[in-house]
């Protein structure tokens, strides 16, 4: 019950909490949000099939994963072993040091803490920013801090698929499906198995493939083309836009429950003409990637470079 759950978590340090969405004296959400502000317990939900509302309702609250009914054994041996794996969260990188996003702003502080959390959920997270802001980079952060680090990041950027070759490209292909299909291929989900999955540029997915992204979202199993079965695959979905999504929707391009699954936690990158306090830190490390350590700006540049409004923000610096 929930009243049993709340005197044991009191009383006791746990690895994992896992507690039914529906409990005889209430709702295991409520142990969610408790469990989550309070702790660093990884609390997870077993939710009924096909309740997928639950299940985002239930990251949104502070869950770092889901298992449906009925439950699949390996399916819960993978969340266990991640929920095991789970470090303490921030580390070295919360504060800056060997992190991928580099300044020491007051906006890049709060989004490398922001990140440390985000690491040790498994819910999907949208990235949102303009171009050139770092969304790959953050992307990259949150892997590198979770418990998938040891696994497969995978980048895509959906804009530069021909549509013909997209569900191919994600799920894969058995030898002979189609002509020229000479052996068999694993797609971006299988190449991603265990690890982390990005979405760059989600926007630009056509509507027949975002039903089907959907599909493997929310199922967490993909079919080959060419195959009669599917196959279970554990990734971690990272979408990235520079366009609004939510925009997207109201005019009919995008749909609103791929729009749904995927938006379950927003990560907004500043972009560089709100933290110019970054620039000379910025400038510094790129010199050094570019020139070797020891390279400095000539006197007036950063002031001058201070005094642009930078469109391409930092990929423009």
């Amino acid at each position: 019950t929930l009243r049993e759950a709340r005197r044991l978590v009191d009383d006791n340090t746990y690895n994992l909490v896992l507690p039914d969405m529906r409990l005889p004296d209430g709702l295991g959400l409520e142990l969610v949000r408790e469990v989550s502000s309070t702790t660093k317990t990884p609390i997870a939900v077993i939710t009924a099939f096909g309740s997928a509302e639950n299940a985002v309702v239930a990251l949104k609250a502070g869950a770092f994963d889901y298992v449906s009914k009925p439950v699949v054994l390996d399916e819960l041996r993978v969340m266990v072993r991640s929920a095991l794996k789970l470090s303490d969260p921030g580390g070295a990188a919360a504060d800056g040091t060997g992190s991928r996003l580099i300044g020491n702003s007051q906006a890049m502080q709060a989004l490398r803490a922001q990140i440390g959390r985000l690491a040790r959920s498994m819910a999907p997270i949208a990235i949102t920013g303009e171009s050139g802001a770092g969304k790959e980079l953050a992307a990259r952060e949150i892997h590198a801090q979770s418990s998938r680090a040891a696994k497969p990041f995978i980048a895509v950027n959906c804009g530069a698929i021909p549509e013909t070759l997209m569900e191919a490209e994600f799920f894969g292909y058995r030898k002979g499906a189609f002509t020229g299909a000479s052996d068999e291929r694993d797609g971006f989900f299988q190449a991603a198995n265990g690890g982390t999955l990005m979405l760059d540029e989600v926007a630009d997915l056509p509507l027949a493939m975002q039903v089907k992204l959907l599909r493997a979202i929310q199922e967490r199993r993909v079919r080959k083309i060419g195959a009669t079965n599917e196959e279970p695959v554990d990734v971690r979905i990272i979408s990235a836009t520079h366009k609004d999504l939510a925009r997207c929707v109201e005019t009919g391009v995008f749909r609103q429950d791929l729009f749904y699954r995927l938006n379950v936690i927003e990560l907004a990158l500043p972009p560089l003409r709100e933290r110019l306090d970054d620039l000379p830190v910025l400038a510094n490390a790129i010199l050094a990637r570019l020139a070797g350590p020891g390279a400095a700006l000539g006197p007036g540049v950063l002031d001058a470079l201070r005094a642009y409004s930078f469109p391409g923000n930092v990929r423009e610096l």
